[in-house]
């Protein structure tokens, strides 16, 4: 398996979540991005989580469109 280092690392979290509401869009690729790194239970701060949870938010209330 992959780990969530090599596929998502640290500083990435940001401007990974920058993207997705840059552009409305959130591709398969970033979903698993976003898998691993929640998978890694050591490696996500608070503001990491925080993140995320804007995401799937605005997945669940349709401000985000899933493609790919």
């Amino acid at each position: 398996m992959v780990s969530a280092e090599l596929l998502l690392p640290q500083a990435n979290i940001e401007e990974l979540v920058a993207k997705v509401f840059m552009y409305r869009t959130i591709t398969y690729a970033d979903q698993l991005r976003l898998k691993y790194a929640l998978l890694d239970e050591d490696g996500l701060t608070e503001q990491d989580l925080i993140l995320i949870n804007r995401i799937l938010y605005g997945v669940r209330h349709g401000l985000l469109k899933v493609i790919d």
